[in-house]
């Protein structure tokens, strides 16, 4: 039985993360937002209304995802697109960075999916369908110095991601990591003329991506004409990074 046009998404507040709540409002979904910060969630539901829900939800705290998920997947068992977007920057050389902020991006990027994906899989199996994208980086796969924590965090996330894949592969679920470039967002708009263009000498393309362009993907692997596709990390980075 396929379940009800339902999604489950973090970091919607995000450049990346609102495309792609607006293309599944769009396609007739119901959204389930979680925040951790109670002015961004007020600010969600001023945008997109009360036909959707929102949830109070710290990322960086096992306690508060484990409470807020087993409401979630009590109250909504029929979530039918689970989409881990949030992600935080700690920066620092690795002979600088503190304790707290390797465990706080790891905590963040990468555990929090842990306790999302165990607490909504089982409503999935039961249904027999459900598909499950999480949002990596290029620098994943290339490395970044100063980033060892989210390049740690976010290479993590694919092999996590992979191994999932394998195990409910019969299940119906499909479960497909996203590894976007340097995408036009507010990070990126702080950054000074000759970083961008020592970024564009990187980028064949010669032009950065756009929200929609991941959010575009991410939408396609929700559907059933990604129904083949599975355990893949596929890149959306204007041909920065080929393999």
């Amino acid at each position: 039985m396929k379940p009800k046009k339902k999604v489950f998404i973090t970091g919607a507040s995000g450049g990346i993360g609102s495309s792609i709540c607006d293309i599944f409002l769009s396609k007739g979904y119901e959204l389930i937002i979680t925040s951790s910060s109670s002015a961004k969630l007020q600010l969600l539901k001023e945008k997109y209304g009360n036909n959707n829900y929102y949830f109070d939800l710290d990322l960086s705290d096992s306690k508060s995802i484990i409470e807020c998920m087993t409401k979630i997947s009590y109250e909504h068992k029929d979530i039918s697109v689970i989409i881990n977007n949030a992600g935080i920057t700690e920066d620092n050389l690795i002979l600088r960075m503190k304790p707290e902020q390797w465990e706080s991006v790891i905590n963040t990027n990468l555990n929090s999916n842990y306790y999302i994906i165990k607490s909504l899989l089982p409503n999935m199996i039961a249904n027999r369908y459900g598909k499950i994208i999480g949002i990596s980086s290029v620098v994943a796969t290339t490395g970044n110095p100063g980033q060892s924590n989210y390049v740690s965090s976010k290479s993590g996330l694919i092999g996590f991601y992979k191994s999932i894949a394998h195990e409910v592969a019969k299940r119906n679920i499909n479960v497909n990591v996203i590894s976007p470039g340097f995408i036009e967002t507010k990070m990126t708009d702080s950054l000074n003329e000759k970083q961008k263009d020592d970024i564009m000498k990187k980028i064949p393309m010669q032009k950065l991506g756009k929200p929609i362009d991941v959010a575009n993907l991410v939408y396609f692997l929700s559907t059933d004409q990604s129904s083949y596709i599975t355990g893949q990390n596929l890149n959306v980075n204007g041909g920065m990074l080929m393999f």
